[in-house]
């Protein structure tokens, strides 16, 4: 399938072994990883990145590294991904994002999912694409909302990889179709 994407500020592609050390910076930072169960180290960081690897060898999509034009090679991912748990909504197609924390703020995330989503009805030839995000994650809400996604509160789901009475386990689910 694709190996990128590019809207107007941005190219989406496949990984380098170059985006390995910022990625692994960008999933220690306290402020990236708020909202998720932990911080990851180096070792963890480079597991998920061979997994985000093997799903676009597996599936032909996955998550894009992103790279800002003429500017930082690497500021994070955003993409496609199919959930490795059970829920109500699964089996789904997911869009998410992770870019590091000095990023924030430019439209980069909204930009980039604006892309996947195209990639994801048009090429992909998807019906729907979900999202969700725990339901403090004001930011991820933000874009999931600026990017056309819809929620209905009866579709919130608590995460199953989560345990009863952790405090990230209530999820808000965001849905958009083609």
């Amino acid at each position: 399938m694709t190996a990128e994407l590019r809207s107007e500020r941005l190219l989406l592609r496949r990984w380098r072994p170059a985006d390995l050390a910022p990625f692994a910076q960008l999933n220690a930072d306290p402020r990236v990883t708020e909202y998720l169960p932990a911080r990851l180290t180096r070792a963890e960081s480079d597991a998920f990145a061979a997994r985000i690897e093997s799903h676009f060898a597996e599936r032909g999509f996955g998550l894009f590294a992103v790279e800002v034009l003429g500017g930082a090679p690497f500021v994070g991912f955003v993409g496609l991904s199919v959930p490795r748990f059970t829920a109500p909504f699964t089996p789904c197609v997911e869009i998410g994002w992770r870019l590091a924390a000095e990023h924030w703020g430019a439209g980069y995330a909204s930009e980039a999912a604006r892309a996947v989503l195209r990639f994801g009805f048009e090429s992909l030839g998807l019906d729907e694409i979900v999202s969700f995000t725990v339901v403090a994650n004001a930011r991820s809400r933000a874009v999931m909302e600026r990017i056309g996604m819809t929620h209905d509160a009866a579709d919130d789901v608590d995460h199953p990889a989560l345990a009863e009475g952790h405090p990230l386990r209530r999820h808000v689910l965001y849905r958009i179709a083609k």
